[in-house]
């Protein structure tokens, strides 16, 4: 394993952008000033946190005034009385020109709280769920291995896609374009539960499709407040995860998601694993983000109904801390699935620990 310190010495180097000191160098778009500010953090020691859908719904409450609503709301700051510094969103949806996306979030209100997190000094991150083009079906729908040939060039579905990718820069041109963005498209690739995924399409498709979707939305659109992740899925290894790498032109993060499962096993065993497998994935990722210059986050993670009673500050937090990683984002509590949350909410029996895990030197909330 590359030692931390050294990695972020050899590191702050590599990613100074001009010949001065990194600290004096103007930032040029609002996409250098949020990756300054992402590799700050991985320079200190810092691990932002992040919770899908924060403050649009939560474990017992859902926004339903989306032109009004004041955006106060939040399940973490019920519990710990900060704000998590990443909002993470989905643009699920949006492709089709609907007015809600797949969790029923209506795109206005996610705007209004994009720009809100924003100002009170948050990130937002965007991941997209669309539906399957050729089949109709839903991003889960893997009945064909045809789908991502069908968007690419020469493709049947090409021009419809296209339209797709305009909804989908017309939504993140209106956050404003001076409001820097994380996009993290196509994630989960190596698993074959997206229609985009390993056996759905070859490595080549896959990245083409990556590659088309950058060169639209840099290139045809001009869209410069955008940081771009790539994220693979769960236990795998370095070289299943470089299998599909679209380039060092097309990524600004290396990400990956990883989820604690409980399975057969026990509580306890569960956590050990999810430790274990945590620790492993991210010695690699550091790695690969030192040799390829790149920032590195966990851009998926948690644990379903958190049933380990000190799951952050026992599990999480020491399998994360030796590492650079710049965020981690849980996924969402889900207000009409009473056992589908991945934060504490208020009344909930562990959340104490959760507050705890907010209150740590290494992690940062939003005061």
């Amino acid at each position: 394993m590359i030692r931390k310190n050294a990695y972020l010495s050899l590191l702050a180097v590599a990613m100074c952008v001009g010949c001065g000191p990194r600290d004096k160098k103007p930032m040029e778009t609002p996409k250098d000033e949020l990756v300054h500010r992402l590799f700050t953090y991985a320079e200190e020691g810092k691990i932002a946190y992040g919770h899908q859908d924060d403050l649009f719904y939560g474990h017992n409450w859902l926004v339903t005034d989306a032109e009004n609503d004041p955006l106060e709301r939040s399940d973490v700051k019920d519990v710990t009385g900060k704000y998590p510094v990443i909002l993470g969103c989905d643009l699920g949806g949006i492709e089709l020109g609907a007015d809600e996306n797949l969790d029923g979030v209506p795109f206005d209100l996610m705007r209004r709280a994009a720009q809100k997190q924003v100002e009170r000094g948050g990130i937002v991150t965007f991941s997209w769920h669309p539906r399957n083009p050729l089949t109709g079906g839903d991003a889960w729908d893997v009945s064909s291995d045809q789908v991502v040939k069908s968007i690419l060039k020469g493709g049947e579905k090409e021009r419809e896609f296209r339209t797709w990718l305009s909804r989908v820069a017309d939504f993140l041109e209106s956050i404003g374009p001076d409001v820097p963005v994380v996009f993290r498209p196509w994630h989960e690739n190596i698993g074959s539960w997206f229609w985009w995924g390993g056996k759905l399409c070859s490595a080549q498709e896959y990245q083409e499709l990556y590659r088309h979707t950058w060169l639209y939305l840099t290139k045809d659109r001009g869209l410069t407040n955008i940081l771009w992740c790539y994220s693979p899925n769960g236990d795998i290894k370095p070289e299943e995860y470089m299998s599909r790498y679209p380039g060092d032109e097309f990524v600004d993060i290396l990400g990956v998601d990883s989820y604690e499962y409980v399975g057969n096993g026990t509580v306890a065993d569960a956590s050990a694993r999810f430790k274990g497998e945590l620790r492993r994935i991210l010695t690699f990722l550091t790695a690969l983000s030192y040799e390829h210059n790149k920032l590195m986050c966990l851009s998926e993670t948690g644990y379903e109904g958190i049933k380990y009673p000190t799951w952050w500050t026992e599990i999480l937090e020491p399998a994360v801390r030796e590492y650079p990683i710049s965020y981690l984002l849980t996924w969402r509590n889900a207000h009409d699935k009473p056992e589908h949350f991945y934060a504490a909410w208020k009344g909930f029996e562990y959340e104490a620990d959760m507050k705890a895990f907010s209150e740590l030197d290494n992690i940062l909330f939003l005061d």
